[in-house]
């Protein structure tokens, strides 16, 4: 089995007769998480025309599978990424497309002694998108008013993160914090994906908490609609 699937709505043609063409960029996308994040970023190629991506773009998401399903150490999840743009399993063009490496900062900020390289090395080969404590946290985001009403007035507590619950009801505070406010659990519902149509209220609110990733430890942070933001004016550097 290949390690990856992938996702796109390239040229899904209305019919036989349009002409086929080639996006003059792709911007691939590779996640930690192996739900939450596929429903995202799959659901935002499907909307891609109602946010206004640019024609010749293309979106495609890289679904990890098989053995490296679970693979969300970031060191070697950035290594996954740099593989697939040479083994020819995807049509990568090293001088204009871009790879996407998304993940949470929470725990392998402490559990690396070398993090901060890693990001550093990371951002040299790729676009590293970064949550911390997790992708919850920019879920959060698509609600107006959060970062005023939920995130800053609980910061100590979001970025500590702690586990809550009991046995199968037991998860971290962000998620808990999410649920409440959704209604939705965001590892087994599929609906999480719709909050991309609110994609624009996350980008701007994600402009009142820290951006920097190489800034991230300690810190609330999620730089994910600044990368969607770069897609849409297709400005993405890396």
């Amino acid at each position: 089995m290949a390690p990856i699937r992938t996702y796109s709505n390239w040229n899904r043609r209305s019919s036989k007769d349009d002409v086929q063409i080639e996006p003059y960029r792709r911007y691939y996308i590779i996640c930690e998480g192996k739900n939450t994040e596929k429903w995202y970023f799959e659901k935002l190629i499907d909307i891609r025309k109602e946010l206004s991506i640019h024609s010749q773009i293309d979106i495609a998401y890289l679904e990890k599978t098989g053995e490296h399903e679970n693979l969300s150490n970031p060191q070697q999840l950035i290594k996954f990424a740099d593989e697939q743009k040479t083994k020819g399993l995807i049509n990568f063009d090293i001088k204009f497309d871009k790879m996407i490496v998304v993940f949470d900062a929470d725990v392998f900020e402490n559990k690396l002694k070398n993090y901060k390289q890693v990001i550093e090395d990371g951002l040299k080969r790729s676009i590293l998108g970064i949550t911390n404590p997790s992708f919850e946290l920019f879920l959060l985001l698509h609600y107006d008013n959060s970062v005023d009403e939920i995130i800053l007035p609980d910061t100590k507590n979001i970025i500590q993160n702690p586990w809550v619950g009991k046995g199968k009801n037991r998860r971290r505070y962000i998620e808990d914090i999410f649920r409440k406010k959704s209604g939705m659990r965001p590892k087994s519902n599929s609906a999480i994906g719709e909050l991309a149509r609110n994609v624009f209220t996350a980008i701007k609110q994600e402009k009142k908490i820290n951006n920097d990733i190489t800034l991230c430890k300690g810190t609330i942070t999620s730089n994910i609609g600044q990368i969607i933001q770069c897609i849409i004016d297709d400005q993405c550097n890396d």
